[in-house]
This record gives structure tokens, C-alpha cells and sequence, in this order.
């Protein structure tokens, strides 16, 4: 009987269902996941001599750290929801921060997989997903959802997640620090300064008590008896809540911590590779959780679902490659890609145009983010710690056996030209198979996928031309002056993709090209999609001649209200009325007097709509709008 169970374990079939839970919990395991917020791998088991985290480290030694694990999105919404659904948000058109788009029908979030499979799943507390749940997902999620609860014997999926370490609890004052300033290692890119040191500082002292609450709930497990038949994970959701971190797809805001603790009686369940104190180099990533603990749990991971197995009866091959992505970070738009191959990290910069550090209210509550922009207005900073403030290279390449901050970028290097090409044509082929939808500006993909999901619409082909669209856009970031041509004639393109990366190509490469393609910027003005209007705008009231200006302005006008165009087409035109400073003058009337709400939008949306209209005025009222 018992090798008939293990059979159908492997097989993914349901068993025990009909002998009561505790029959059940005695062939699959418990697992429980301990989560913290804004953490990248700054522990002691880490290597990291400043961390102060004895608790995660005895877990460490008894289990196994993951080397190399991304988080996929270097913010928290679009990172759980890579984890939630097992899928690339790119893939889902939930790439956004809080965009909450439909899920495909048929596609299920893990737990359900696993309340169907017996399982009791308790989510304690935070969800905070990009895609509105199908159906009921949670037994319990709430401060109180907690494994105690399920029936007796009934095996338990169960998140605990720590907020202490968070982004907004790193940045106190006053504050006594408990870790040594001076003793912080400051990152090449952050200017070294007290305020600095003490935000570093605070970032570590948080981790500590983070670490504690991990123990408090480590000992609770092992005080029910239950630490021998529950397989424990630890993660942070993505790199530090500092700047340059969060927010960002490099290995500083994708690199996290990953143990797995696996008790005796399911070792059979672990990888190869698993011992007491064990490291793994094998690539990881959030969207390879979902399937692993359905893989746990007996269950075969649906086809669907886009991440690789890491252990269980259908663990799968190791992949070369780890991929991140960046979009809309609260009210300012971007698009980045970025792999991995363990050593190196390619990043692939679609709006080169734009600085790293657009200004973000939420980010800007931290002092060193405030600190920072200080010195290099001022002229006190010198490369690398002037980057962040400044328009983006293309491409960008980093080893980080070398430069572990990176900061040193390797894409023209002469020597590194194979990486840069095994890498580059990695992400391509990662975009194509995943569909990545994000090619796509938001407004237009909720326009074009209106009447299905964006992942149905995504994979369809003849609706959503991904190469086409793909080859614009790489040729759109890359300034090549000779590219003109090709931009103009995008502009008169069938697919409104193609249409948008032309004009933003166009921007990219400032005065000459726009005035060289001016009067197919003038025609775009009046384009069907506003996006594409957005763009054009854009490229002519910041490039432009004579009365360029002015009616860039005019279509601004008419884009910017939300009540009329949709809160993603107005978050869009004030990016571009923010960008145009004293040229859009004329519209402080229209922002002071328009309605700032979008009765179809989630409310995240509307807020990054009062944010920009808020952040606009401020800038005006500043003296060189200097923030």
C-alpha cells in the first residue's frame, strides 16, 4: 500500500483524500514559508560579517542556501506576483506596479492547487498582487491566519511575512542605530555621508529584529512537534528598500536570500545537491516557487505556469538563465529587462532616455535618496555615484565577480563581446517565448486587449505582432543616428506598437531627429492610440521648433484628464508635462482645475494621478525645479 501512495505521489494524483487528513498529512509534507520584505542577502550565512542574524543562520546550517535566487521584479507587487501565479508578470500584462489585471480563465494561483490537494493554506498577512484573484485562493489570510487553525492532522501550507524590514522602516529620525555606522560598507554608487551610513545602518538593525521574529516563529513550530515533517523556506521579496536597489533589475534588486530546510522523513524530496550547510549554485527565481511547492505537495505543475520546479518528484532541469524586468514603478513609467547567467548581469534599457532616478515621492522619504540628489545638483559627486542621476546607456553588462556593485559597465568592452552577445540574445528569446506584453505602453494594453485578458491577447499572435514590435523598440534605444528612416516609416505603421516605439525612438535621439521627422510627429498628434499622441507630443514640445511646442501642448491638454482618457493615458501625458517644465506652462490652469479621478480605474491609479498633478505644481513653485 505505502509503495501504491508513493506511486501516486510522483504520478501527481491525489491520495489518502478518503482516509480522513491525518492519513493524508502522513504522506505529504507541511511546509512553511518565512518571508521579509526589501532584504537582499545581507545575512551572516550570506558571508556578510556586519549582519547580525544568528537564528537564519542555524537555519542555514541545517539546511541549504540558495547562491544565486532572484526575486524576477525588484519591487514588491509584481515580485509576489510572480511567485503567486508561477508565471512571468510580462506574460500576464501585470508588469505594472498595482495594475491588478484579469487572469486568464482556467489559470489558478498555488493554492488552490493545494487546497484541492488537502492542504490548509494560510497567508499571514500581506497578498499585494498585480492580477484579481479567481476565485478563493486563501483558507485564511489575515494577521491571523495562522496552520494552528486547520482541523486536526490536516497537512498546512502556511506564509508568515515580516513588514520590520521594509523600505518604509528604514528610514526613521531621529534614530539611535544599534549596528555601527562606521562600520557600514557604503556601495560605490552611494555617496559615502553619515545620513547615508545611518539609513545602511538602520537597514541592518531592522534585519536583526526581522531575524528574531523568524526565531520566534522557527521555536513555535518546534514546540508543536512539528519541525520533523515541515519543509521551511526563507526569503526576502527583493534587494534593499535603498535606492538603487529597489526598484532596479540589477543583482541589487533582484538578489535575495533562499534556505530551504528539509527535515529527514522528506529528504527524498530535496535536490541532489541538499546536506546540512549545503550551498546551491543553481539558478533560482520567484516564479519557480509556485511550481516547486505544488511539486512538493505531489502535485505536476500545470503547463502554464512558467517557472521550473526546484525540487520534488518533478523538479525540473536547471535553466542557464535568470530573468528580471522593470516597469511602471509607482507614477513614473520606465521598461527594463535585465538576465542573468550567475556571474554576469545584462541589462537591457528600452527608455534610455529617462535617469534612473525619476523622481518617486515615496522613494524621495529616503534620506539618503534626498542626500544623494543634493550632492550631485551641487556638483559634489564624481562617477559612479553621479549614474543614477543621469540618461541610461542601452545596454549595460556587469561581472560581478569583479564588481559586485555594479558600477563598471562592460558592453563595449572589446573582451566581453561573447558574453554580451549570449546574454542579449538570452533576454530576446526569453521575451518572444514569454510574450512579454509590456512592449506594449499600459493605456494601449488595456485599449487593445479590451474583451479578453492581456495574457490571452499576448499569446495571440496576429493581435499582438511581438516581433514586430520587439525589433522597433530594440531599434528605438539604440541612438543610432543612421535609424531615422526606419523611425519615420514606424511612424506610419499598421500596429500602434510599432508606432509608439518610433516616436519614442525619435525622442530618444533629441533634436535632430525630431526635426528631421517633424511633420510625421505632427501627423502622429492625431494618431488613434493615445499613447502613440503621448509620445509624439512628447518628442516635439522637448525637441522641437517654432510652434512645435505649443501643439504638443495642445494634445496634452486633451490627454492629460483622466475622467476622459483613462488614468493610465493621464499618468502617461503628466510624465510628458513634467518633462517639458516652463513649455507646459500654459496647462497649470488644467491641472489645478481638472478632474483627477478615472471611474474605471483601480484606485492605486487615480493616486499616481494626484501624485504627478501634486509633484508638477511643487516643481514649478521650486526655484530650477530642483527636488
Amino acid at each position: 500500500m505505502a509503495s501504491i501512495r508513493v506511486l501516486c505521489l510522483a504520478l501527481g494524483v491525489s491520495v489518502g483524500l478518503d482516509s480522513g487528513p491525518g492519513a493524508l498529512a502522513a504522506e505529504l509534507p507541511n511546509v512553511l514559508w518565512l518571508t521579509c520584505e526589501d532584504t537582499g542577502p545581507q545575512l551572516g550565512c550570506y558571508g556578510d560579517a556586519y549582519a547580525k542574524t544568528p537564528n537564519l543562520d542555524r537555519l542555514a546550517a541545517r539546511g541549504m542556501r540558495y547562491q544565486h535566487a532572484w526575486s524576477n521584479a525588484p519591487v514588491c507587487a509584481p515580485a509576489r506576483t510572480a511567485i503567486i501565479t508561477g508565471v512571468y508578470p510580462p506574460s500576464l500584462g501585470a508588469e505594472h506596479m498595482r495594475s491588478l489585471v484579469a487572469m486568464p480563465p482556467g489559470m489558478k494561483l498555488y493554492p488552490q492547487f493545494l487546497r484541492e490537494r488537502g492542504y490548509y493554506c494560510t497567508n499571514n498577512s500581506k497578498e499585494d498582487y498585480n492580477v484579481e484573484k479567481p476565485g478563493t485562493v486563501w483558507d485564511q489570510s489575515s494577521a491571523k491566519a495562522h496552520w494552528k487553525n486547520r482541523r486536526p492532522g490536516q497537512p498546512f501550507f502556511a506564509v508568515f511575512n515580516f513588514t520590520i524590514t521594509h523600505e518604509s522602516q528604514i528610514r526613521k529620525r531621529p534614530y539611535t542605530p544599534t549596528h555601527d555606522p562606521a562600520k557600514v560598507r557604503v556601495p560605490a554608487y552611494h555617496p559615502d555621508t553619515p545620513e547615508v551610513r545611518l539609513d545602511w545602518a538602520q537597514y541592518y538593525d531592522r534585519i536583526t529584529e526581522m531575524d528574531a521574529q523568524a526565531g520566534r516563529r522557527l521555536r513555535e513550530l518546534d514546540e508543536a512537534g512539528l519541525a520533523d515533517r515541515t519543509i521551511v523556506f526563507f526569503y526576502g521579496d527583493h534587494g534593499s528598500g535603498m535606492p538603487r536597489s529597489k526598484r532596479w533589475p540589477y543583482d541589487s534588486g533582484l538578489h535575495v536570500p533562499l534556505i530551504v530546510y528539509v527535515p529527514e522523513k522528506f529528504q527524498h524530496l530535496a535536490p541532489k545537491e541538499y546536506a546540512p550547510g549545503a550551498t546551491s549554485r543553481r539558478l533560482a527565481a520567484f516564479v519557480d516557487l509556485a511550481p516547486t511547492v505544488l511539486s512538493l505537495a505531489g502535485i505536476k505543475p500545470p503547463e502554464g505556469m512558467q517557472g521550473r520546479a526546484l525540487m520534488g518528484p518533478f523538479e525540473s532541469p536547471p535553466l542557464a538563465y535568470t530573468f528580471g524586468f522593470r516597469g511602471r514603478m509607482d507614477e513614473r513609467y520606465d521598461m527594463v529587462r535585465s538576465v542573468s547567467n550567475g556571474r554576469y548581469v545584462y541589462v537591457r534599457q528600452y527608455m534610455p532616455h529617462l535617469i534612473y532616478g525619476q523622481y518617486l515621492s515615496y522613494m524621495f522619504q529616503t534620506p539618503t535618496t534626498r542626500e544623494w540628489r543634493r550632492l550631485y545638483d551641487e556638483g559634489k559627486l564624481a562617477p559612479p555615484k553621479t549614474f543614477f542621476w543621469e540618461p541610461k546607456p542601452a545596454e549595460e553588462l556587469y561581472d560581478l565577480q569583479t564588481d559586485r556593485d555594479e558600477v563598471r559597465n562592460l558592453a563595449n568592452s572589446p573582451g566581453h563581446e561573447a558574453v554580451l552577445t549570449e546574454l542579449r540574445e538570452a533576454l530576446r528569446k526569453h521575451l518572444l517565448e514569454t510574450r512579454d506584453v509590456g512592449f506594449l505602453p499600459e493605456a494601449e494594453m488595456h485599449r487593445r486587449a479590451a474583451g479578453t485578458t492581456m495574457y490571452e491577447f499576448g499569446h495571440d499572435p496576429k493581435r499582438y505582432p511581438l516581433e514586430t514590435i520587439l525589433a522597433m523598440a530594440e531599434l528605438a534605444a539604440r541612438r543610432t543616428p543612421d535609424a531615422v528612416p526606419r523611425l519615420r516609416e514606424g511612424l506610419k505603421a499598421a500596429d500602434s506598437g510599432v508606432r509608439y516605439w518610433a516616436a519614442t525612438g525619435l525622442l530618444i535621439r533629441g533634436a535632430a531627429a525630431v526635426a528631421a521627422a517633424r511633420q510625421d510627429l505632427r501627423a502622429a498628434l492625431r494618431d488613434a492610440s493615445p499613447s502613440v499622441r503621448v509620445a509624439a507630443a512628447w518628442a516635439l514640445g522637448q525637441h522641437g521648433q517654432g510652434d512645435d511646442a505649443d501643439r504638443a501642448v495642445d494634445a496634452l491638454r486633451e490627454l492629460a484628464p483622466p475622467d476622459t482618457n483613462g488614468a493610465y493615458v493621464s499618468v502617461l501625458a503628466l510624465n510628458a508635462i513634467d518633462a517639458l517644465g516652463s513649455k507646459a506652462s500654459s496647462l497649470e490652469d488644467l491641472l489645478r482645475t481638472m478632474p483627477t479621478k478615472d471611474p474605471a480605474a483601480v484606485a492605486r491609479a487615480n493616486g499616481y494621478v494626484d501624485r504627478l498633478v501634486e509633484q508638477i505644481a511643487g516643481k514649478k513653485a521650486a526655484p530650477g525645479g530642483s527636488r
